[in-house]
């Protein structure tokens, strides 16, 4: 590696590590906001779209955007699961904890490698599905859900389920999103923003914003700081990074969520929860550091592969990060 590429990769960590760390306090900027998640969600997409419109714009990246009617569909499909899956999250904070919502989230890759094979007949090896195994293992534990829970119901039950919904949902955005090829990652995030404005319109509700006050902040910095800056952030690493380090870097989102939930709210999760977080964590870098299957049938798509950090739109994801 030449020094000017280790300087490249070297500003990629710090910029991932600076996506991560911001993604790590999104937690705390809805809680705070005090709003709804469909308004949060709303005034997310709202000041995010300025955000990345502005960047994109300044960029001139519009007038060349290489979109075509195919990949611009599937940009506004992606866009639709990639907004619900942050109403559902959201949701997941209020009925679980930042902490247990974060981690249970986290399972996004495994949804992705198990909807591969379900909807594109992608191969799923013993392997993958004995790690996948694992990492649900760990997630009984994190979630510290008990069978009297399915019995008497209750939000936390609820809101577990909440995060499974949003790591389905960011599962399928990201595979919709790694066919879209020739377009700025930017740009597909744009779009996503953009198709969450009518989309959320109908479900906010702007009455109970009248007293909000000082606490717009939050919700601007949701679509400033969580939106353009981190995605910016993003964008700009996974260009200068390999696929290992970008996977191991992911889970300082999780660490980062944690921490703030317990600096600001002394929210936890038990020693028996604990347990869970490196079974999830080791899991899910086994699945995605695993080799590709070499065939000639497999040959062509080694392209769109490693094209493909550049292309999805991690939320957060991302990896994943929060999405």
């Amino acid at each position: 590696m030449t020094t000017q590429s280790k300087s490249a990769e070297s500003r990629g960590v710090a910029q991932l590590m600076t996506a991560m760390v911001l993604s790590g306090t999104l937690g705390v900027f809805v809680v705070e906001s005090g709003a709804s998640p469909f308004n949060v969600v709303f005034f997310r997409v709202v000041f995010g779209a300025l955000a990345l419109g502005s960047y994109v714009l300044s960029r001139g990246w519009l007038r060349d955007h290489g979109f075509t009617p195919r990949t611009l569909g599937l940009a506004v499909l992606g866009g639709v699961f990639i907004v619900f899956n942050w109403v559902f999250l959201f949701e997941s904070y209020e009925n679980t904890s930042i902490s247990v919502a974060t981690v249970v989230y986290h399972t996004q890759p495994f949804y992705v490698v198990l909807l591969g094979a379900l909807l594109f007949r992608e191969r799923l090896t013993a392997a993958k599905v004995g790690w996948i195994a694992l990492a649900f293992a760990g997630l009984i534990l994190v979630s510290g859900v008990t069978p009297a829970d399915f019995t008497s119901g209750g939000t936390y039950l609820t809101g577990v389920g909440q995060a499974l919904l949003a790591a389905l949902l960011y599962g399928l955005s990201t595979l919709v999103t790694k066919r879209i090829t020739g377009v700025r990652p930017h740009l597909i995030a744009l779009v996503q923003v953009l198709v969450g404005i009518p989309l959320l319109l109908p479900f906010a509700d702007f009455g109970a914003m009248a007293g909000t006050g000082w606490d717009w902040g939050w919700l601007v910095g949701l679509g400033f700081i969580h939106t353009g800056v981190m995605y910016v952030l993003m964008y700009a690493a996974y260009a200068k990074l390999p696929t290992s380090k970008i996977a191991v870097l992911a889970f300082v989102y999780p660490a980062v969520a944690m921490v703030m939930d317990w600096a600001v709210y002394g929210h936890h999760i038990g020693l028996v929860q604990a347990l869970g977080v490196p079974l999830i964590v080791l899991a899910s870098l086994k699945v995605t550091l695993a080799r590709p299957l070499r065939t000639r049938a497999s040959a062509p798509a080694r392209e769109t592969a490693v094209r493909a950090p550049e292309a999805a739109s991690r939320p957060a994801t991302p990896v994943a990060s929060e999405g």
